[in-house]
């Protein structure tokens, strides 16, 4: 996550003064009421902004939560597919409650308002958080690949899921590590900062300008054009087994014959095929599990494309502003900061997203999660679960 640039510049401030100029101190709280009146004082799109966060907020905290007490709750649901989604959750959970009201009220004030030690521990936890959500999502990924399209070559197991999740952390704790290192608090208005924490800027401070820039160089290529990429490559090999194959233990006269599923259910519902009661029942349940593996199809491909979408602006703004310095010397600072807000507000929409694509939009009538389900039959156990995740 980006932090704020530094505010102040359209008001004639020297970014670099450090030296306190002798201010009557009813003319510093005069100009601190002018700042807050008419400077800081939320704009009419920025209310729509704060209404949009607190969406974001209630409907993220709550689902995530949700997902987390269901498996907790419920022995049978602790699979390997749902341990990983435990995660994610636990994830968007900690950038929701930690992150999403710093970032709220920096976006809004254009100041850093947490003091010195907090400017270190937020946007570490923050980075931290993004990068055990992507690494996750990309295991979830490479899980069904397995699942799917290898199921007799890898066996996913508890065991391995628990450490696999614990890689996660333990990697994402370690390169997020310079993130909090070159992080630091200082103040655009010296001569106001033993009076109020408006304009404070928490911004990295890098010894040198190639560090930045091999960092965030790194940084998009581990937290967004890698995890996407492996996404992209186990999903559209996972599409075209579960569309274009005929799944283990169907019939070749139901592909050859292939006609919507509800138009096949209401024939053999209304007797109309003729076929004997136990070879409909059959035929029945091969439909249904079509139908199913359709829905989980077009499931794959919502998670893949809310993910790109959602983590594209803030990535390329990253980029553009820390490996080819643009944005210092912007002529519409409206403009810029607008669009890293939104950005911002983006990554966390994805939060609140994850519970509800997940979940609800499941390929079985059943939402619980991974769970295989009565509803998605199948002879193959292997295609059964990955079709019912």
């Amino acid at each position: 996550m980006e932090p704020s640039a530094t505010p102040g510049a359209q008001m004639g401030v020297p970014p670099g003064s450090r030296e306190p100029s002798p201010v009557p101190p009813d003319y510093e709280d005069e100009f601190l009421r002018y700042l807050w009146r008419d400077y800081l004082y939320p704009k009419q799109y920025e209310w729509v902004l704060i209404a949009a966060y607190v969406a974001v907020f209630v409907v993220a905290l709550v689902g995530n939560t949700l997902v987390c007490l269901a498996v907790w709750r419920n022995h049978h649901m602790r699979t390997v597919t749902n341990y990983f989604i435990v995660n994610l959750s636990l994830a968007d959970v900690l950038v929701t409650a930690i992150c999403l009201p710093a970032s709220l009220l920096v976006d809004i004030t254009e100041s850093w308002l947490f003091g010195h030690a907090l400017c270190k521990v937020i946007p570490y936890l923050q980075a931290v958080s993004v990068s055990v959500a992507v690494l996750t999502l990309s295991f979830i990924a490479l899980d069904r690949w397995y699942a799917i399209c290898h199921p007799l070559l890898f066996k996913s197991t508890a065991r391995r899921a628990r450490g696999s999740i614990l890689g996660i952390w333990a990697v994402s704790l370690a390169i997020m590590v310079p993130q909090a290192a070159v992080m630091e608090c200082s103040s655009v208005l010296p001569e106001l900062a033993n009076r109020t924490r408006l304009f404070s800027v928490c911004d990295e401070r890098w010894a040198d300008d190639l560090y930045p820039k091999i960092y965030h160089s790194c940084f998009f290529i581990v937290t967004y054009l890698a995890p996407l990429g492996l996404m992209a490559m186990a999903y559209f090999q996972i599409f075209r087994k579960l569309w274009g194959r005929q799944i283990p233990g169907t019939t070749s006269a139901l592909v050859r014959n292939w006609k919507r599923p509800s138009d096949q259910l209401g024939d053999l519902e209304q007797g109309l095929s003729g076929e004997p009661q136990p070879r409909a029942r059959a035929f029945l349940a091969e439909v249904k599990q079509m139908r199913a593996r359709r829905k989980t199809a077009k499931m794959l491909m919502v998670v893949l494309l809310v993910f790109a979408l959602c983590y594209l602006p803030i990535s390329v703004l990253n980029v553009l502003k820390r490996v080819f310095g643009m944005f210092r010397q912007a002529s519409d600072r409206e403009a810029v900061y607008a669009c890293f807000t939104f950005s911002h507000w983006l990554v966390y929409a994805n939060s609140a997203a994850n519970p509800i694509i997940y979940n609800f939009l499941s390929g079985c009538k059943e939402k619980s999660l991974a769970l295989p389900c009565p509803s998605c039959p199948g002879h193959d156990p292997h295609l059964a679960a990955a079709l019912c995740s």
